[in-house]
C-alpha cells in the first residue's frame, strides 16, 4: 500500500509538472508568433523549489536583463557586508577651537551612504540629519570657522557613473551617480507649468539652463541632459500645457550641494565660515590639493538604516543609485579598490563561486541600467534558489514587489522587459522564475509576458 502511495504520489508531481511545462510552451509559442516579437530573442527559465527544470527556452542564453539585475547585487551585499551593516557619515576638524573659533577647516565625509538626506525614512530625512550635525557642532563649542567647508567625497573614485550608461539617462533621477558623499538621492525636482519652469525643490548651485520644452500630448515626454560635475543642464521634450507637471533629475555634484546647504543651516543659526565651501574633488579639479577629512577631532558620526532596510527600498522602487553604490562598497569592502571595475568583477567572482556559469553573467553595473548588461534566465534562477537557502532570505524577498499576483522583480529598457521571481500555485507548487525578453516591439510587452507567467498561477 505504501509503495502504491508513493508511485500516485510520484505521478501526480510528475503529471502536474508536465502540464505547466506544457501549458508554458504553448504560451511561449504564441508569444513569439506575434507581429510584435518578430525579432525578438527570449530567455525563460522555471525551476521548483529544490532546483528541479519545470521548464526552458533558451534558458541559457545572455540577454539584457535591466532592473532584475539588481537581484544578483543585492544578494551579494547582504552575504558579503552583511543585513546590519551600517554606513557612516562623520564630521570632524583641523586645527584647534578656542574661545568658539575654529582656526582650522571643518570637514563632512562618509563612505558613500546613499540614504544620506533620503526622504524614505522617517528619522533619516534631511532635516534629521541637519538637526543633528547643528547640535554636535554646537556641543563642540564652535561659533565661528575661520577655515574652510569641505565635503570630503574622497571615498571612491572620480568617476560616479559606470560605462554604457546611455547618455540620454545620465541627467535623468534614475541616472544619477554615486559619490563618495551623496546628498538627498542625488535627486531634485522642477515644478514646470506646460514648458515654463515654475520652481524647483532645492537650487541647484552653479547649475545654467537651456529650455527646449515644448507642450503637447497627455503625459511626462521630457529627458533632462546634465552630466556629474557639469555646471550646463538641458531639458527637452515635450509636457502637457496647462498643468503643472513635476520632472526629476540627477543632481550634478551633490557633494557641493550638501556642502552649500550646510553653510546656509550654520549662517542661519549663527556661525560664520570666514573660508571656501568646497570639496575634494572640486579642488582636483581646479588643479588644487586639499587635505583628507582627518580622523581625530571627530565630533559626529550618523548612521544610515541597515542594509536589509536598504536592500527593501532597492528592490522595491528599483533605486539604481543603491546598486552602484553597492558595487563600490564591495569593491572597497573586499578588495581595497573602489570602482565600478572591481565591484563588477568581485560581483562576477561571487556568483561564479556559488556555481553560475560566468559565461551567463556578463556584467556591466549594480543595477542593470546598463544595456550592456547581458544574463541568462538560468543565471538568475540559479541566483535565486541560492537566496533561498540563506538566513537573510527573508530581508531579500520582502523587497521583492507582488506585480501581477505575483512576487517578481522587474526590469526595463527600450523594448525590452524581464520579470524575476517566485510563485506558489493554487496546488501548492512553489516556483523559481525568470523571463527576458528583448527587441518586442509594439503592444504591451509586460501584459505579453504576465499571460505566460500566468501558467504558474
Amino acid at each position: 500500500m505504501k509503495q502504491l502511495l508513493i508511485i500516485f504520489i510520484l505521478f501526480s508531481q510528475s503529471y502536474f509538472s508536465q502540464s505547466v511545462s506544457d501549458h508554458l510552451d504553448k504560451s511561449v509559442k504564441e508569444m513569439l508568433s506575434t507581429s510584435n516579437a518578430l525579432s525578438a530573442n527570449l530567455s525563460f527559465y522555471v525551476s521548483d523549489e529544490n532546483g528541479n527544470l519545470v521548464y526552458e527556452y533558451n534558458g541559457n542564453k545572455g540577454l539584457s536583463t535591466a532592473s532584475t539585475q539588481k537581484i544578483f547585487t543585492s544578494a551579494a551585499a547582504l552575504e558579503t557586508l552583511g543585513k546590519n551593516y551600517q554606513f557612516k557619515t562623520t564630521a570632524s576638524y583641523s586645527g584647534k577651537i578656542s574661545n568658539g573659533n575654529l582656526d582650522g577647516d571643518f570637514y563632512i565625509t562618509s563612505n558613500g551612504d546613499p540614504t544620506l538626506g533620503s526622504w524614505r525614512w522617517e528619522n533619516y530625512k534631511p532635516e534629521n540629519f541637519k538637526q543633528q550635525l547643528l547640535e554636535a557642532i554646537k556641543k563642540s563649542g564652535i561659533k565661528k570657522i575661520s577655515g574652510n567647508l569641505i565635503i570630503d567625497d574622497s571615498y571612491f573614485d572620480f568617476q560616479s557613473t559606470p560605462g554604457g550608461w546611455p547618455w540620454n539617462d545620465l541627467g535623468n533621477y534614475y541616472g544619477a551617480g554615486t559619490f563618495g558623499v551623496n546628498w538627498k538621492e542625488n535627486q531634485f525636482d522642477i515644478h514646470i507649468n506646460g514648458n515654463q519652469f515654475k520652481s524647483f525643490s532645492y537650487d541647484l548651485n552653479q547649475v545654467n539652463w537651456i529650455n527646449e520644452l515644448k507642450t503637447g500630448g497627455n503625459s511626462d515626454q521630457s529627458l533632462i541632459f546634465t552630466a556629474p560635475h557639469s555646471e550646463t543642464a538641458m531639458i527637452n521634450g515635450t509636457l502637457p500645457a496647462g498643468k503643472v507637471t513635476t520632472v526629476s533629475g540627477a543632481t550634478p555634484n551633490p557633494p557641493i550641494q550638501l556642502a552649500v546647504e550646510i553653510k546656509k543651516l550654520l549662517e542661519e543659526n549663527g556661525i560664520s565660515i570666514s573660508g571656501k565651501t568646497t570639496t575634494y574633488y572640486n579642488e582636483k579639479i581646479e588643479g588644487k590639493s586639499v587635505s583628507k577629512a582627518p580622523t581625530q577631532n571627530q565630533i559626529f558620526e550618523y548612521k544610515s538604516p541597515t542594509l536589509d532596510k536598504i536592500v527593501y527600498w532597492f528592490l522595491r522602487k528599483s533605486i539604481n543609485l543603491y546598486g552602484e553604490t553597492l558595487i563600490k562598497t564591495m569593491a572597497k569592502e573586499k578588495r581595497n579598490n573602489p570602482n565600478f571595475e572591481t565591484g563588477v568583477d568581485f560581483l562576477k567572482d561571487f556568483w561564479k563561486s556559488k556555481g553560475i556559469n560566468p559565461m551567463m553573467i556578463n556584467f556591466a553595473d549594480g543595477s542593470g541600467l546598463s544595456p550592456q548588461n547581458y544574463v541568462s534566465a538560468k543565471a538568475q534562477v540559479q541566483a535565486l534558489l541560492y537566496a533561498k537557502k540563506q538566513n537573510w532570505f527573508d530581508a531579500f524577498h520582502e523587497g521583492f514587489p507582488t506585480q501581477n499576483g505575483i512576487k517578481m522583480k522587474s526590469g526595463t529598457i527600450k523594448d525590452s522587459k524581464s520579470f524575476a521571481g517566485y510563485q506558489t500555485s493554487k496546488s501548492g507548487k512553489n516556483y523559481v522564475f525568470s523571463i527576458i525578453l528583448n527587441n518586442y516591439q509594439g503592444g504591451s510587452i509586460s501584459n505579453a509576458l504576465f499571460k505566460v507567467l500566468d501558467n504558474l498561477k
